[in-house]
């Protein structure tokens, strides 16, 4: 009976998984406001009955792909956040970390720099979460470090707040990129901008 009830779970996932990578596909060419259940399960090998068994609607399909858009890119950042070493190794870790992944993720990156101002309110709204939660993340790794003594809670926000939108917006670029040129480009101007960032938070509390 439990190998019986394993299969079926992992069926299951494996379904609900081929209707994700199917709308992810589709959405490289479209807004989600414009994609249908049919032209998704058609893509995913499924009948339309068998999307519902996994999602509400589309938006909550979308909802599910902001989630794991974002997943991996908290683990790295976080990652770079808690280790040792000056501003300036950390702006260069923290430029290649956000290169490196819309380089191995560009259908996720790409959804949701289109999504994240898009016509899915569920889906507006579930990323707006996201990239709060993981300010969140972000302020309360910043206030580990020896730079944020004397900063207030809704300092520390506010930077982290800095930081995820840097970010997304370094992303989106890399993303846009035309070649490898105009990528260097992005990155340099990336480290400088947080340099900048760095210049401010050092400079914060001298008046």
């Amino acid at each position: 009976m439990s190998h019986t009830m394993g299969a079926r779970q992992a069926q299951k996932q494996q379904s609900r998984r081929g209707l994700l990578d199917a709308g992810l596909r589709l959405l490289e060419e479209q807004n989600l406001a414009g994609l249908g259940v049919r032209e998704v399960t058609r893509a995913a090998g499924m009948s339309p009955a068998g999307f519902y068994r996994h999602f509400r609607d589309m938006a909550d399909l979308g909802v599910a792909l902001v989630e794991e858009s974002l997943a991996s890119l908290h683990v790295l950042v976080r990652s770079v956040l808690e280790e040792r070493g000056g501003a300036e190794e950390l702006i260069d870790r923290t430029v290649e970390v956000i290169e490196r992944h819309v380089s191995g993720d560009r259908a996720h990156v790409r959804f949701l720099a289109r999504e994240r101002h898009g016509g899915v309110r569920q889906v507006r709204e579930a990323v707006a979460a996201e990239l709060d939660r993981f300010a969140e993340e972000v302020g309360a790794a910043l206030a580990l470090q020896p730079a944020a003594e004397g900063w207030s809670d809704e300092e520390l926000r506010m930077l982290a707040g800095l930081y995820v939108e840097h970010m997304v917006s370094t992303a989106a670029a890399f993303l846009e990129a035309p070649d490898a040129d105009a990528g260097r480009r992005i990155a340099a101007t990336a480290r400088m901008q947080l340099r900048l960032v760095s210049l401010g938070r050092r400079h914060w509390k001298d008046g």
